[in-house]
């Protein structure tokens, strides 16, 4: 849905005005699973990809509040944490995005995952691949510095002894995945011109071949829609990252203390 609510200047038949209204119109004109297209090569990169993130962000966020406060909690520690394990996740899962955006564009000519790939290295090179990373990282390291620093903000409001406390992680990690969300949308539609390649959205403002950069896509949206088309899908990925945060760190939370737990209970 996102993806579609991003595009530019998409297909007379592929106009929406709310998440309900494109949702519906989908699965009635195109069936029950086409908004979950693509969404196995998503499955298949998310895990390794999410476990070196928390991995990484552990390790980080550990060693640097031990440097800048001692041990304590330190919003600067998990910032930084947050963004250097975003470097690894996101090499893994900027790929897979490219795949799946295209995949659930209207009128998509892929038939399989497979098939994109094929496609995709055969008439634009490897590079189509990460042609969005930049832009990908520019949203992202500020997301989940948000995202981070927020989720550590809110466990000390609502579970200062930090505890495992499944209502406070699916809390904080809802909040946290909003305020993110919202804040990084204007990245995300830039972002998604890049991945897509929209034909008929490059053509009206005379873009020959494809469109690359971060700051290039910045002008073409804006040519696009002015001010209010760095705002578009706001809704459909506040909605979408809300649970998925959520459920991110409430998972994440329930083996980080069962691990602990255990490891604690084969010592004694």
């Amino acid at each position: 849905l996102q993806t579609r609510m991003q595009s530019l200047q998409p297909d007379p038949k592929a106009q929406y005005r709310s998440v309900y209204e494109a949702l519906k119109k989908i699965v009635l004109t195109e069936g029950f699973w086409r908004p979950l297209r693509g969404i196995n090569v998503t499955m298949l990169g998310a895990g390794p990809a999410h476990a070196m993130y928390f991995a990484c962000y552990e390790k980080m966020k550990k060693s640097l509040s031990d440097t800048i406060q001692h041990g304590g909690n330190s919003h600067l520690a998990n910032g930084i944490a947050g963004s250097v394990a975003t470097l690894l996740h996101d090499a893994v899962m900027n790929p897979a995005e490219v795949v799946k955006q295209r995949m659930q564009m209207f009128n998509s000519p892929y038939k399989s995952v497979l098939a994109c790939i094929r496609t995709v290295q055969k008439t634009e090179g490897f590079g189509a691949f990460y042609r969005s990373y930049t832009t990908q990282l520019t949203m992202n390291v500020p997301f989940q510095a948000i995202h981070f620093i927020t989720y550590e903000f809110m466990q000390e409001q609502i579970n200062p002894h930090r505890g495992y406390n499944p209502r406070s992680h699916i809390v904080s990690g809802a909040v946290a995945g909003a305020v993110a969300a919202a804040a990084t949308t204007p990245l995300d539609v830039c972002k998604t011109l890049l991945n897509t390649q929209e034909n008929i959205a490059l053509s009206s403002v005379n873009v020959s071949g494809q469109l690359s950069g971060m700051v290039n896509a910045f002008k073409t949206v804006y040519q696009l829609g002015g001010v209010s088309g760095y705002f578009r899908g706001v809704q459909a990925r506040v909605i979408y990252q809300m649970p998925s945060t959520a459920i991110s760190w409430s998972v994440y939370e329930f083996f980080k203390y069962f691990l602990t737990k255990h490891k604690l209970e084969k010592r004694t």
